[in-house]
């Protein structure tokens, strides 16, 4: 019998739709010196509750599916990369 999964949880739905994104300033993000034909951006977005949260898309999509982050889920995301937990394996 296969286990069934249930669908993924939106803990930021209650947020989501709050964020005026249309001032985001979206910021590639690239290796220096180079521009990206398809790149995540992200942008810092103040929120009424005080927090400023962090969203990320796809360059080629801007209008497609933005994830939101709080400020300890992007601290402990940058903390990875540069840990290298999300560098290719050689």
């Amino acid at each position: 019998m296969s286990e069934q999964q249930s669908d993924p949880v939106d803990d930021k739905a209650h947020i989501r739709d709050e964020l005026d994104l249309s001032k985001a300033e979206w910021q590639r993000a690239e290796p220096e010196g180079e521009t990206l034909e398809d790149a995540v951006e992200y942008a810092f977005v103040p929120h009424t509750d005080g927090v400023t949260y962090v969203a990320m898309r796809q360059s080629s999509q801007p209008d497609g599916v933005i994830l939101v982050f709080t400020p300890a889920e992007w601290d402990a995301f940058v903390a990875g990369v540069k840990d290298g937990e999300f560098d290719e394996p050689w």
